[in-house]
């Protein structure tokens, strides 16, 4: 190869070498610049309350799992978001145009903190404000959905809705230690206390573990109970009758005096008017809605499960993936 071939040969790397490094950046910047937009959008987001000019009632959605944080894969929100409800109540209390609150909930129950946190955020709301609460289940209000409604003056339900479920659980605690055995696998948690990994699945619970763990869903109960015969004039005894944890449909739950009324939303929006004279009231809907772009990207994505080979590999992945053993006012059928 000559001179000047060789200049050539070197000049043409140079220059698919640069175009390289060009194109590069243009991706990198062009990167930035939407991530940027991306965040800067997130950040002015806002899902506040709606602003009325004219009287109007608050339709606050209680619907999903009732959890302080639920989330999608990439921390999108999604569902019922608690602290959110809880700051909109807060802000219709000091709000002179909200005559009202008109409580949709479509929910299996959830975390026993976050419902009674929301429970005595109506309760706190009537006191303050001497403003109705109307309850509306839909296709379903169970276990903590039940016990938000216990707030409300009065109770309306779909006349296909499943409600009831008063009562408390732990959650399921799985005991693998045969199974370990079986593939010749040990475990063994090193504790300050006889109780302190108490739940583990690879221990067999023992009995002080299980009147330990039966102590504190009673206390719940026993909170429960009281909610409810509160909410519904009730003796504390008639409410332990009903509250087996069992299901009762719109039609069950009010021969029984859990709810007031079986009907249409339409109906139950008229019935709340003429009951508390807001004939000139209009409804206002405050839902959840995220609004931000990271929120838009990936609200519809969902992304393919790993699949799972294996015995040991499936009982393993399926135990650890068991959420966590909060106590909770959920109807597991309905979840």
């Amino acid at each position: 190869m000559n001179e000047n071939a060789e200049v050539r040969e070197e000049v043409f790397y140079e220059k698919k070498k640069g175009r390289k490094n060009t194109g590069l950046m243009i991706f990198l910047i062009v990167l930035a610049v939407f991530f940027g937009f991306v965040f800067i959008m997130a950040a002015f987001s806002e899902n506040g309350a709606n602003s009325a000019n004219s009287p109007y009632i608050a339709v606050m959605h209680v619907e999903g799992v009732i959890q302080s944080d639920n989330t999608g894969y990439f921390g999108e929100s999604e569902g019922y978001q608690h602290q959110w409800t809880l700051e909109q109540i807060d802000e219709l209390m000091w709000d002179d145009m909200n005559k009202g609150i008109f409580l949709f909930l479509n929910t299996p129950g959830g975390g026993v903190y976050e419902s009674d946190e929301l429970y005595l955020k109506l309760k706190e709301y009537k006191e303050e404000t001497g403003r109705p609460v109307y309850a509306y289940m839909g296709s379903m209000a169970a276990s903590g959905g039940y016990y938000i409604s216990a707030a409300a003056d009065k109770i309306a339900a779909n006349r296909n809705c499943w409600t009831g479920s008063i009562g408390v659980t732990l959650g399921t605690v799985y005991d693998i230690s045969g199974f370990l055995e079986r593939y010749g696998i040990t475990a063994k948690t090193i504790t300050s206390g006889a109780n302190k990994s108490m739940g583990s699945f690879t221990e067999p619970m023992t009995e002080q573990q299980q009147q330990i763990y039966r102590s504190l869903v009673d206390e719940a109960y026993l909170q429960f109970v009281s909610i409810v015969a509160e909410g519904r004039n009730m003796e504390a005894e008639r409410v332990k009758q009903l509250a087996d944890g069992r299901i009762y449909t719109a039609n069950q739950a009010k021969n029984l005096g859990l709810v007031d009324e079986v009907m249409t939303m339409d109906e139950a929006k008229d019935d709340m008017r003429k009951l508390y004279g807001l004939q000139d009231a209009e409804f206002l809907d405050f839902e959840y809605e995220d609004t931000s772009v990271l929120g838009s990207l990936f609200a519809k994505l969902s992304l393919p499960q790993p699949e799972v080979k294996g015995d040991v590999s499936a009982v393993l992945s399926f135990v650890q993936n068991q959420p966590d053993m909060p106590i909770s006012y959920k109807c597991e059928v309905l979840n």
